[in-house]
């Protein structure tokens, strides 16, 4: 299967990439993530092969360990569960502390990946990052909440996901904090998980850019009724508009 795929990415070259879900490929990620990053860089490249993930629990799965397995590239990982092992830094992200943990673990100004998973404060970390430019982020949005509604709940420093729809951000919060940061929304992957951006210099001739209601994808996980699946169970909570 990655050997096929391998060379499908061969024949990107020279050519706008007009639906990123089609390159879709499961290795080490929870979903078809691990395949759309690498068509990503196919075509814009990569300048140090760095990269950043938080939230990856134990290393297993996660959106990053087939760069760092399979591709060579040098990841800083964190998360704040117990026991996590080597070389996962053992931290909890918030807005407070996001430029002073990129500091004390060395991360370039200029690097080629960003990965945001921490199940609620999500949106308010990514725009509390200064100092940072990752070429590509991959952040996980609110599938539950429409395209069309810019919401993020409010921020609380020691947050913790309790497994309900209430969390993080909708795509069009995280798209409109993307646009004022310098990134284009190119993707969300099938299961409606993580949302993909590109920073904007980077997506001509490269990738098409779609109306969100396009990107967009509905959560294609936990509880299934008879008109689909809903996502996590759900939670009434405040959101404010973003």
């Amino acid at each position: 299967m990655e050997a096929i795929f391998s060379l499908r990415i061969v024949g990107l070259k020279g050519r706008t990439i007009s639906d990123l879900n089609q390159y879709e490929l499961k290795v080490y990620s929870q979903n078809g993530e691990d395949g759309i990053i690498r068509a990503i860089f196919a075509k814009i490249g990569t300048s140090n092969r760095f990269c950043v993930e938080f939230g990856v629990e134990k290393g297993l799965e996660c959106n990053t360990r087939y760069l760092r397995d399979r591709r060579g590239w040098n990841c800083v990982w964190m998360d704040a569960g117990d026991g996590v092992p080597e070389p996962i830094r053992t931290e909890f992200v918030t807005a407070e502390n996001i430029n002073s943990l990129f500091k004390k673990y060395d991360v370039p100004p200029d690097f080629d990946l960003l990965s945001i998973d921490i199940d609620g404060n999500d949106y308010w970390v990514w725009k509390a990052l200064e100092g940072y430019t990752p070429r590509v982020v991959v952040i996980e949005y609110n599938s539950s909440l429409p395209p069309t509604e810019s919401k993020v709940i409010p921020y609380q420093p020691g947050f913790v996901w309790d497994g309900t729809n209430y969390f993080g951000a909708s795509l069009l919060a995280l798209s409109k904090l993307g646009e004022s940061k310098g990134y284009t929304l190119v993707c969300c992957e099938g299961i409606g998980v993580n949302a993909f951006f590109v920073k904007t210099e980077l997506v001509p001739n490269r990738f098409a850019v779609r109306r969100i209601e396009e990107v967009y994808r509905r959560p294609r996980f936990g509880m299934k009724t008879k008109s689909g699946y809903i996502g996590h169970p759900m939670k009434e909570g405040t959101y404010l508009s973003a």
